[in-house]
């Protein structure tokens, strides 16, 4: 099933063998990350609840590849690499999650550093009746108090007052496995733009519900982001909460963000633009399905 995107070397291991009495997998896309996710790697490999980590290359045209291997390997941490040539934040962990075999997965970016209880933090929380997926809030490793407390406040907060939101970035996703696959995974015959995070968990939480924690928490990397601008507007932002608010979502995202963000030719390869660097080649324009 995986030979046509699944490279094992001498030192990878099997899906089955690597998944085995582990609760835990990782999906870790990258492209041209070389000088963050060896960092990444080793914060996962610290993880109190030790997982299979998914390494999927996007197409990159540095060396990342071997160097997330290598760190893998320095950290003794299990894994396997899967090469997606279809760009973009969508294609890849849609390739990564065809390899989970565990109960429980998560979505994380190679720049990011995961403190060593995440994934515990995480399992506790979608071990509660009825969890389908849970959200971490983003800090510096360095903040201090104040700024975790508030960070935290702010995300907690918000979930309690719009439950139907998505409050929670890429990075700081976590699913059952099962939730996330009955929610037809990672698609991009269904959905090749961005802000690809919160149209996902609109689709998980037809699922079950999603938690929040003040210790759930991961530190993006502090470097600029340089790229074009991919956000939506403050109107697009005001229709998400009432539309949420109204279970009217399949609307939104399917037949109203999905064409906006079409017509600013958003595609989710936009996502890796940055200024000295473009994607590779144009995504092919998202012709969004028209739900009634």
């Amino acid at each position: 099933m995986f030979q046509d995107f699944l490279r094992h070397d001498e030192l990878g291991l099997k899906i089955g063998e690597a998944a085995a009495r582990r609760d835990w997998s990782v999906l870790l896309p990258f492209f041209n990350e070389r000088d963050c996710i060896g960092d990444t790697v080793a914060s996962l490999a610290r993880q109190d609840e030790r997982p299979l980590v998914i390494l999927i290359d996007n197409a990159s045209t540095d060396d990342s590849a071997d160097v997330a291997v290598a760190a893998c390997r320095d950290h003794d941490l299990p894994y396997v690499l899967v090469h997606e040539r279809r760009p973009g934040k969508v294609a890849a962990p849609a390739a990564g999650l065809a390899c989970v075999t565990t109960p429980f997965v998560a979505t994380c970016d190679a720049d990011t550093w995961y403190p060593a209880h995440y994934l515990a933090t995480a399992q506790t929380l979608l071990e509660r009746t009825g969890v389908a997926a849970a959200g971490a809030y983003f800090v510096a490793r360095a903040a201090g108090t104040a700024r975790r407390v508030a960070s935290a406040l702010h995300v907690n907060i918000a979930a309690r007052l719009l439950p139907a939101q998505c409050h929670a970035g890429g990075a700081g996703q976590v699913f059952r496995t099962a939730a996330l696959r009955g929610a037809g995974g990672f698609d991009p015959q269904r959905w090749n733009l961005v802000l690809e995070d919160h149209e996902i968990i609109h689709r998980v939480l037809k699922h079950g519900a999603m938690d929040y924690s003040t210790s759930l928490w991961c530190s993006p990397s502090p470097r600029k982001r340089d790229r074009a601008s991919v956000r939506w507007t403050l109107a697009e932002r005001l229709c998400y909460i009432v539309t949420a608010a109204t279970q009217t979502g399949d609307w939104f995202f399917y037949n109203h963000l999905a064409a906006r963000l079409a017509k600013r030719q958003l595609s989710s390869d936009r996502l890796r633009e940055r200024r000295y660097q473009r994607a590779t080649a144009p995504a092919a324009v998202f012709a969004p399905a028209v739900v009634a």
